[in-house]
């Protein structure tokens, strides 16, 4: 991918050394395998554990009991933030990457290895709490981790470009486990996909994290840090300034800002497999193609964001991608609506696809624009992870009630994608990010 690993060279110059060069391709390996153990459990929510574990439910309630276990991830997800936040700003981005990476990894496997209701009762899905638990604490410290170590390695000239990488890694984490899905249940049976299938997807995270891990450790500390640690300049307690005047308008402006993607990614990511399924009762399989084929064209597109975000800046470019979110809302839904499997991959590949991939990929150089180097892991953490409880984590389940409120239709949710939209945008244009080249 030439985007990634341009000629080395003066970092002056825009172009990528070698250090820089091993970091980038450490944040992206560790960010896919990551989102990929993530999102498993996302598509496994819609299509596996509401039978599994909440057997004894009705089809709505078992879903909205396996979303809710869903969203337990992303309210665990800010205090994994506040830890990891304070080891990176304190001890190095590094080393805190490959022990969220170890955690997350081991809570996969063992979740591919766990009993179901049928067997232990209700155990089973209390064992499940527990490992999604861990998975969010440890996805709590990753995402601001890896955009640091591209953002402050990048060259200035490059820093957006650098900064959409790991976003990449989201994408393609994404298509993975539904494309993993999608295949078992092409190569196995219902019953057999239910007994056992399923499972293999989430015990092939060891050999990922194992390689993850040996790609991490080999990427050098990044500049800013060293820098910082040098100096002596290390924060005492990061969160403390994250949350302190002046600094505090940036963090409520940037949790804000993040609300029309957190809520977008988790609609088209995570809903719209569970609504077609179930609500439009199209088929499993093309619907998993569908949206993986739509992450694989965001992460085509992403690194091109990112070149995007380099020219004009990442407020412009994430501000106009959010407000083009918000247009698609309802043509995307009435194309939905007509239960033709080909209109919802249209509908997919534009507005997860394309628009999408738009602002994510200026998503993580903005917000590391927001915060000095001594609090930044700290900062971006808690942006990103405590909005992350209602931008995110609660989608699903807002979604799923407010279309069961409305009789089926989706026009109430619509309203609501529309309104959180909107609240990001104007967010973002208040936001006064630093340059990407003072970084």
């Amino acid at each position: 991918m030439s985007v990634i690993s341009p000629p080395a060279g003066n970092d002056q110059s825009g172009t990528v050394s070698a250090e820089a060069r091993t970091a980038l391709w450490a944040s992206l390996v560790g960010t896919t395998i990551e989102w990929y153990d993530f999102f498993l459990y996302a598509t496994a929510a819609s299509l596996v554990f509401n039978k599994a574990f909440f057997p004894d439910q009705t089809t709505f309630v078992g879903t909205l009991l396996s979303f809710a276990t869903f969203a337990v991830g992303f309210l665990v997800r800010p205090i994994g933030g506040f830890v990891f936040g304070h080891v990176g700003d304190r001890i190095g981005r590094k080393k805190t990457l490959a022990l969220t990476m170890l955690l997350m990894g081991g809570a996969t496997a063992l979740m591919g290895a766990l009993p179901t209701a049928a067997q232990v009762g209700v155990l089973a899905p209390i064992l499940l709490l527990l490992l999604r638990i861990v998975q969010g604490f440890a996805l709590g410290g990753e995402w601001a981790g890896a955009v640091l170590l591209a953002v402050e390695h990048g060259p200035p000239r490059r820093r957006g470009l650098f900064g959409s990488i790991p976003q990449v890694g989201l994408a393609i984490g994404l298509a993975l486990g539904t494309g993993v899905f999608a295949l078992l249940q092409i190569a196995l049976p219902d019953d057999a996909f239910l007994r056992y299938g399923w499972r293999i997807a989430f015990l092939v995270s060891i050999l990922l994290v194992a390689f993850g891990v040996v790609v991490r450790l080999k990427a050098t500390e990044t500049p800013a840090f060293e820098k910082v640690r040098d100096s002596g300049d290390r924060a005492s307690v990061p969160l403390r300034e994250v949350f302190r005047p002046p600094v505090l308008r940036t963090t409520v402006l940037g949790m804000l800002s993040r609300w029309g993607e957190g809520a977008a990614f988790n609609t088209w990511g995570v809903f719209a497999i569970s609504y077609a399924t179930s609500t439009l009762k199209l088929d499993k399989i093309p619907v998993l193609i569908a949206v993986t084929v739509a992450a694989l064209l965001m992460a085509t597109l992403i690194p091109v964001s990112g070149l995007l975000t380099d020219r004009f800046g990442p407020k412009t470019l994430y501000a106009s991608g959010i407000a083009a979110y918000g247009v698609a809302v309802f043509p995307v839904f009435l194309l939905f609506d007509t239960k033709d499997i080909w209109l919802y991959a249209l509908g997919m590949l534009v507005v997860f696809g394309v628009i999408h991939a738009v602002f994510y990929g200026a998503q993580g150089s903005l917000y590391a624009s927001l915060y000095p180097a001594r609090i930044r892991y700290t900062g971006l953490s808690t942006v990103y992870q405590l909005s992350g409880v209602y931008a995110s984590g609660l989608t699903p389940l807002i979604l799923t009630a407010l279309i069961g409120a409305a009789g089926g239709t989706p026009w109430l949710a619509c309203g609501y994608l529309v309104a959180t939209a909107a609240i990001a945008v104007v967010a973002t244009l208040l936001l006064t990010p630093t340059p990407l080249k003072e970084l």
